[in-house]
């Protein structure tokens, strides 16, 4: 038992894994996740044509009042 704190003491499970490293692998593997995801769902040339209509509608509307 106190052969168990003391590794928890130190940064490690009851096995010998280094818990700060897997916290750090965890972290840099749910970015580039999420930047995959987000870059694969996303049309650029899309988004920039809706961009450019809702600026021509508020145009529009800025006119008209």
């Amino acid at each position: 038992m106190a052969n168990n704190n003391q590794q928890n003491q130190a940064g490690k499970t009851a096995s010998g894994t280094n818990i700060q490293e897997v916290k750090q692998q965890n972290a840099q593997n749910h970015q580039q996740q999420y930047g995959a995801e987000f870059g694969s769902e996303t049309n650029a040339q899309e988004v920039k044509q809706q961009n450019a209509q809702s600026q021509a509608q508020k145009n529009q509307q800025n006119q008209q009042n």
